[in-house]
């Protein structure tokens, strides 16, 4: 029997099931235990049914009949690929190119076997030699494409993808991968749309299911990836990624005990995961289990000590239990996460060094702005201590809201914008952000009363004072309470954190005696220029130009009741008491956790929600407490005081 007579009775056997077809094809290798095709064959029927050992031990016999025999020493390659023993297929491979150089597939898989194990610049060069000979071959285009995109080529990468896709335009691996190479260009629509026709042609491609899931996560569209990522998840139950996808964007969605289930189910499967540690440790804190919040982070840094996002994770969590000492050395870890908006600081401010401790005696310093207003001003209190320790000249680099108002403060040299700083950056020694002066300044030898000390640093200007003075005094005679209700549309937690309108703070306007003054700044402004009916509100949010202005003004009220924003800060840092409306959610650090009070400010009381949402509870005890509370006598002539 010859080799063509073999070749004819693999075609009679088509129709008939791998098993029967592997049975039949072992019985013509035991009647012909000469013919290499009779191993050859049989091996392949082997390696399908997934019998690996026994598909090698078959190819191995063809080859000990014929060594030059391609087609077997190719197969016994792909027999040791799906394997996973990468070197060992490479050798057959290298092999096979022996026998015949102008064997695409052999190149081909090369690549592939080359890009497993990490070879990416071997990977290419095999790829392209297999597009060399044969220039039709979609599969080792897309192949090529992907390794393009592993080396950041992206350009070159999408050319071979629509090479690909020219060629065959219904490959829906081709149009995932093109989807991926979009992405990575920031070309998320198309992104989209390469998805969803790869989907169109494979409605069960698990992979492009979860891709369009990233995308639409990009941009955004929370409900529809959570829709994509639930099909790819119906397809790979068992899938620790998209597990873990899907958790996050239930957590952007606001759903942070649904979105803990799915971290924890990914976590069963593979504990390893750090990512996945750390995202259900970020939940936790949300939820406010913080005991199970800090060792999902511990268990994180114990996978991967370097997880930035995990250290400072881990630091805002200390910082909010006011364990300083450890938490101020995990908060320099937001110089090393990619989403850091100030990571490149060191870059910027090139060559001035980054201020890290050492003696500052006759040196100049920069201050440079990383974080937001409210930040500043809680951190401006250390400035006159930075000078105190010999500093020449102290530059603070802000945002312009602040300028008036830290250049009053005492040992500050000058104040100037960011791009003023970074042009004349040579002339400073070195620099640091305020965030980070706590640890340089060692305050962590120091009890924590004397660490955040002094609260109350800001001193108004008389100046201004006088001019918002005649505005206030036009006011009928009453207890002065500035109000905020909204903050930042742009910060992570606004959602959360800001009233949904002025509305809600309707129980406040029971209380009499009472004048109320609106210091909404932004979004806001337009409800405050249109009070509720029966309601006399003064709006100056509007007129104030900057944060030295809502300090004149805020010195001169006996009290301001606002969500969490900078006028908080301010109104700590001049002594008027405040009273802070805190969401149940997301709390930021410095509020700490089921107090009243704030050791960052002694005029500062919190009032938490007990659910998130509930504002209604909240604004009811903040009546109540204000209605009992009658003003005491202040020094000045000004105003009358709450106690906090």
């Amino acid at each position: 029997m010859n080799t063509n007579d073999l070749s004819g009775l693999d075609v009679e056997v088509t129709d008939l099931s791998p098993e029967d077809a592997e049975r039949l094809h072992r019985q013509v290798r035991d009647q012909l235990p000469d013919f290499p095709e009779a191993h050859n064959n049989h091996g392949a029927m082997l390696q399908r049914l997934g019998r690996l050992q026994e598909a090698e031990d078959a190819f191995r016999q063809a080859l000990a009949l014929r060594s030059d025999y391609l087609e077997a020493r190719y197969n016994l390659a792909l027999t040791l690929q799906a394997a996973n023993r990468l070197h060992e297929a490479e050798a057959e491979y290298q092999q096979a190119l022996t026998i015949q150089p102008a064997h695409a597939e052999s190149h081909h898989n090369l690549g592939n076997v080359m890009k497993s194990l990490g070879r990416l610049h071997e990977a290419e060069i095999a790829y392209r030699r297999a597009i060399e000979i044969r220039p039709h071959y979609p599969l080792a285009l897309n192949n090529l494409a992907s390794v393009l995109k592993l080396r950041e080529r992206y350009i070159e990468a999408e050319l071979a993808c629509r090479c690909a896709l020219t060629i065959q335009p219904r490959y829906p691996e081709a149009l995932n991968t093109h989807g991926t190479i979009l992405e990575k260009l920031g070309r998320f629509p198309e992104a989209e749309t390469a998805y969803r026709h790869a989907i169109a042609i494979r409605p069960d491609f698990a992979e492009s299911h979860y891709n369009l899931g990233i995308v639409l996560h990009a941009l955004e569209r929370l409900d529809d990836a959570e829709a994509s990522y639930r099909e790819a998840l119906a397809l790979r139950p068992e899938s620790v990624e998209i597990l873990n996808n899907l958790g996050g964007v239930l957590q952007a969605r606001g759903l942070p005990a649904q979105a803990a289930e799915l971290y924890r189910r990914a976590l069963a499967l593979r504990p390893e995961l750090s990512v996945t540690h750390y995202n259900l440790g970020t939940v936790l804190k949300s939820l406010d289990c913080l005991a199970e919040a800090e060792v999902e982070y511990r268990a994180a840094l114990a996978l991967d000590p370097r997880y930035a996002d995990a250290r400072f994770g881990l630091a805002t969590l200390l910082l909010s239990f006011g364990r300083y000492e450890e938490a101020w050395v995990e908060y320099e870890a937001r110089y090393e996460q990619e989403r850091f908006v100030h990571r490149r600081s060191e870059v910027v401010l090139q060559p001035c060094p980054r201020w890290r401790g050492e003696s500052l005696q006759g040196r100049s310093l920069l201050v440079w702005q990383e974080d937001g207003l409210g930040d500043m001003v809680q951190f401006g209190r250390y400035l006159t201590r930075l000078k105190a320790l010999g500093v020449s000249r102290l530059t603070v680099a802000c945002l312009p809201p602040l300028h008036r108002l830290l250049r009053a403060v005492d040992g500050v040299d000058e104040v100037v914008v960011h791009a003023d700083a970074q042009a004349h950056v040579a002339r400073f020694d070195c620099w640091i952000s305020l965030m980070s002066v706590p640890l340089r300044l060692g305050m962590v030898e120091h009890a924590q009363d004397e660490a955040l000390s002094p609260a109350v640093y800001l001193q108004p200007d008389p100046v201004l004072v006088e001019r918002w003075r005649a505005r206030l005094d036009a006011l009928p005679p009453g207890l002065r309470v500035g109000l905020v209700w909204k903050g930042n549309p742009k910060h992570h937690n606004d959602a959360h954190r800001s009233l949904p309108s002025l509305a809600v703070l309707e129980p406040l306007w029971q209380v009499p005696g009472v004048q109320f003054i609106s210091l909404q700044k932004g979004q806001g402004e337009d409800e405050a220029a249109m009070p509720p009916e029966g309601q006399p509100l003064l709006h100056l949010g509007s007129e104030v130009v900057d944060l030295a202005d809502s300090a004149a003004i805020v010195a001169q009220l006996d009290l301001v009741i606002c969500v969490d924003t900078a006028i908080a800060h301010i109104a700590g840092s001049v002594g008027t008491p405040c009273w802070v409306l805190l969401p149940a959610q997301d709390i930021d650090w410095r509020w700490m956790h089921q107090r009243e009070d704030s050791p960052w400010y002694p005029a500062v009381r919190l009032f938490r929600q007990r659910a998130q949402g509930q504002w209604a509870e909240v604004l009811e005890q903040v009546r109540v407490v204000l209605g009992g509370r009658m003003p005491r006598p202040c020094d000045c002539a000004c105003a009358s005081r709450l106690e906090p």
